[in-house]
Order: C-alpha cells, then sequence, then structure tokens
C-alpha cells in the first residue's frame, strides 16, 4: 500500500478534530439540530435548512433570527409558504435586503409543492434545478440536511481553508482550488455536522481579523499560521470603487398620518417593492435631488438626506416631505395609515426616507436589521 503524502494525513486528522471542537463548541441557531440530538436520530428539517441558507446570503445571522423565526411562525412549511400571496412574502421579508431572494423563495416553494410533491429533492443536482438554488445553497442543503459528502463553501469556509492551506492566489480566481481543498478534507462521516463546524470555525476563532489561532483545533495543521500571519489570507483582488448616485425621495404624509406609497416595478433594482415616490435614480445615472422633481405640486420642504449602499453602487436621497389635505390618490399609489406602515414591503432605503421625515413612523414591528455579510458572528 502506497505511503500518504504529508498533505492526505493533515487532511486526515481536520474532521476528527474539527468535530470534537464542534460538539463542544457549537452555536445555538434556531434551524441547527444539535450535534448529540443528531447522533441520536434527530433528522434536520430540509425546509428550515434551505429557509435559513437563503436568508443567510449577504447578512448576518443576528439579523436573520428574527426574520427566521417570523416565517416559520406564519409558514411552518413549505407547502404553507407555497400557498402564501406573494406580496405577504415580500412584505415579512422587507428589510432584509436582496429582495431577488424573496421572489426566488416563493418560486422554490412553488415548485417544491407543484412538481415534488412537497418534498426536497435529496441530491445536489436535484437542488440546483430548483429557483435561487446556486452550487453553495444545494450543497448546504444536501450535507445539512441530508448528510450528504457535498463540499461546503461559504465565506467563512473560504477564509478558513485558504489559511489552513496558505492559498495566496486571490479571490475569487482562489475559488476553485478551495473548493477542491474542502472537497479533500469533507468526511464521508457526519458531513452535515462538518459543514456547520467550519461555519463555526469561521464565525468564531478564524475571524476576518485578529483570529483566536491559540484556540482553533486546526492550529496544528494551518499552514497560513506556520508561515507567520494567517490574517493576510485569504488574499482579495482590489475591488472596484462604488459609483455614487444622487436622487431625492417624497414622503407625503396626510393630516391622518398616511403616507403615500407606490409599488416599484416587477422588474429591476427592488422589483415589486413598496416605495414613496423618488426621481429617477438608478443604478447608472442619478436622479434629480431638488424639490423641482416631487410627483406633484405641494409645499414640499426638505427634511434631510439618507445613504444606502447597493451592491454595486452607493446611494444617497435628499428627503423632502409635504403635509397634505389628501384629496384624489395618483394612480398606481395608496395611503399606509400608521398602523400599517410598518407592515409594508419597504425596502430599507425607502423605511430610512420614512424616517428622516416622520421620526419612529416605520418601527412598530420590524423583526431586525438587513445590511451585513453573510453568517458573521
Amino acid at each position: 500500500m502506497p505511503a500518504q503524502s504529508d498533505s492526505s494525513r493533515a487532511a486526515a486528522r481536520v474532521a476528527p478534530a474539527l468535530l470534537a471542537w464542534y460538539d463542544r463548541h457549537h452555536r445555538e441557531l434556531p434551524w441547527r439540530i444539535p450535534p448529540r440530538q443528531r447522533r441520536q436520530g434527530a433528522a434536520p428539517d430540509p425546509y428550515r435548512i434551505w429557509l435559513s441558507e437563503i436568508m443567510l446570503q449577504q447578512t448576518t445571522v443576528a439579523a436573520v433570527k428574527p426574520y427566521f423565526q417570523a416565517f416559520t411562525d406564519r409558514w411552518p412549511t413549505v407547502a404553507a409558504l407555497a400557498a402564501a400571496d406573494v406580496d405577504d412574502v415580500m412584505k415579512a421579508w422587507a428589510g432584509l435586503g436582496y429582495y431577488s431572494r424573496a421572489r426566488n423563495l416563493k418560486k422554490c416553494a412553488d415548485t417544491i409543492a407543484n412538481a415534488h410533491g412537497g418534498a426536497f429533492p435529496r441530491t445536489a443536482d436535484g437542488l440546483r434545478a430548483l429557483p435561487g438554488v446556486g452550487p453553495y445553497t444545494a450543497a448546504a442543503i444536501a450535507a445539512i440536511a441530508f448528510d450528504l459528502p457535498e463540499p461546503v463553501v461559504d465565506g467563512n469556509v473560504e477564509r478558513v481553508v485558504a489559511r489552513l492551506y496558505a492559498i495566496e492566489t486571490p479571490l475569487p480566481a482562489a475559488k476553485a482550488e478551495i473548493r477542491a481543498r474542502t472537497a479533500e478534507i469533507t468526511p464521508q462521516e457526519r458531513p452535515g455536522d462538518f459543514a456547520q463546524a467550519m461555519m463555526d470555525l469561521g464565525a468564531t476563532i478564524c475571524t476576518p481579523r485578529r483570529p483566536n489561532c491559540m484556540l482553533c483545533p486546526l492550529n496544528g495543521s494551518c499552514l497560513g499560521l506556520a508561515q507567520g500571519d494567517p490574517e493576510l489570507l485569504p488574499v482579495k483582488a482590489a475591488r472596484a470603487e462604488r459609483p455614487l448616485r444622487r436622487g431625492a425621495a417624497f414622503v407625503a404624509v396626510r393630516a391622518d398620518g398616511a403616507v403615500l406609497l407606490r409599488k416599484r416595478p416587477q422588474r429591476g433594482l427592488l422589483a415589486g417593492m413598496a416605495e414613496v415616490p423618488t426621481s429617477g435614480w438608478s443604478a447608472r445615472a442619478d436622479g434629480g435631488a431638488d424639490a423641482s422633481a416631487a410627483p406633484f405640486s405641494a409645499d414640499w420642504r426638505r427634511t434631510g438626506s439618507v445613504g444606502h449602499v447597493f451592491t454595486h453602487f452607493s446611494l444617497e436621497l435628499a428627503v423632502y416631505r409635504a403635509d397634505v389635505a389628501g384629496g384624489e390618490t395618483p394612480p398606481g399609489h395608496w395611503w399606509s395609515a400608521p398602523a400599517t406602515l410598518a407592515g409594508e414591503a419597504l425596502p430599507t432605503v425607502f423605511r430610512k426616507a420614512i424616517e428622516a421625515a416622520i421620526p419612529d413612523a416605520t418601527r412598530r414591528r420590524r423583526p431586525g436589521p438587513g445590511a451585513g455579510r453573510r453568517k458573521a458572528a
């Protein structure tokens, strides 16, 4: 029998050491089956795993928890979500960001209910065929829900593996090598717990800044640590500077406190979500930033400005308020009363605009903030 290489021997040590650490130090998360219960036969719910993974894309664990609880309280199964009205789903998602996820969430639930008899496919290939489920999400569901030995690579795992193997190729070019290395160390036994252990290690120990290498269960195998400064890894290619776009938001307030809203187009940025009227800004062009861009004549007065960062650009909106008697409602608009405003499908940028005009107007029932990077501690 040929002797194992040093790399193979190191890879063989990773899973046992990491799983032993995970058994003692795993995070308690509402979508997770703890390792002891899992070994005793408790099975993860694929619906909860899928829902959490979709929510966690580009979002923090802390931000996701209240949204996850609210969703599962209201729609405890994929069949219940499939039966929901899409506008109700968008309202429940409002504030969590990246709204195409919510639209694909509903499409995916419909597909599972109508084309798969209400059951999630039990293979990574079958999962990848679902709306809104990419290679990472498919691998995560396959591993965590069905214990299949799929390599699961999110941002935390990228960081752990890049340091473990001292991969100096800059991201994103290093992704293929990182995935291959992750496949090498993914065990046949307990691959779901291993995937979650890697995520927890990156979130709590192998952090982007000041990693706690002294407490890391893999410090004896980490080439990045052996080279002296694991914090330098992974190497990231320089990002292009985000362009700054400008525009204006117009908050019309009726005598009873209702706010004038309209729905955004069904395609494009923030598609299908609610908004206050704004000037014609986009990711590629500025809109008007003064009161001349208002949707109708009124005594518009500036109440401040708000900023928001999207994936590919930053936005600054001048905010104007007008107190109006009411009268005719413009076509495609509606008045949202103070009691219902917090429940509208308003993205964060428009909640900010309303808050700049009417402090505390939208804060009555929102489950939590929505910005941040995925799966941070």
